[in-house]
């Protein structure tokens, strides 16, 4: 019972789809000087999967974003006058998270109220990672930066110890 017995383990895991995201026109204006529409599908939404390109190891949302434009960007156009363009037709990647814990307690042996806890817990343990979609507006008037992630929405892996002395 002091070493292998006792033990207790706890964990939260999540997995979700990915955020919509919307291809903006850019600083074009179909509308009005204040709305700057989003961009106009011109047939198919164009797939998405996270890549990093080999030559800078730049993120990209989408495959083969390694030729400049990434061909992603064809698959939209720039909204005519009184148009407003598509909103939320592409979506990032979806994510899972994996939080776990593991737990020991020992009775001590001079008190029956006095007991030494220990607790190890980590905090996204495959160290996955997924890139925030709402900083990487894709903008038609950019295209070589067409799709580029430029920060996380998850923390790297992080683990905690605890001793912890009850009386």
């Amino acid at each position: 019972e002091a070493l292998i017995g006792g033990w207790q383990t706890s964990g939260v895991y999540r997995w979700t789809t990915g955020f919509p995201v919307n291809v903006f026109n850019g600083f074009l204006w179909p509308t009005n000087w204040e709305l700057g529409g989003q961009g106009m599908l011109n047939g198919r939404a164009p797939r998405t999967h996270t890549t990093k390109n080999p030559v800078n190891g730049v993120v990209n949302m989408f495959p083969n974003s390694s030729t400049l434009p990434p061909p992603a960007i064809d698959a939209f156009r720039h909204p005519l006058p009184g148009e407003s363009g598509n909103r939320n037709v592409i979506r990032g990647d979806g994510f899972f998270g994996w939080d776990e814990g593991i737990e020991k307690q020992w009775k001590l042996p001079w008190g029956e109220t006095h007991t030494l806890q220990f607790r190890w817990e980590v905090f996204n343990v495959p160290n996955a990672l997924r890139f925030n979609t709402q900083t990487n507006p894709p903008e038609l008037d950019e295209a070589t930066a067409f799709g580029n992630y430029t920060s996380l929405l998850v923390r790297p892996r992080e683990m905690q110890f605890a001793l912890r002395y009850q009386f």
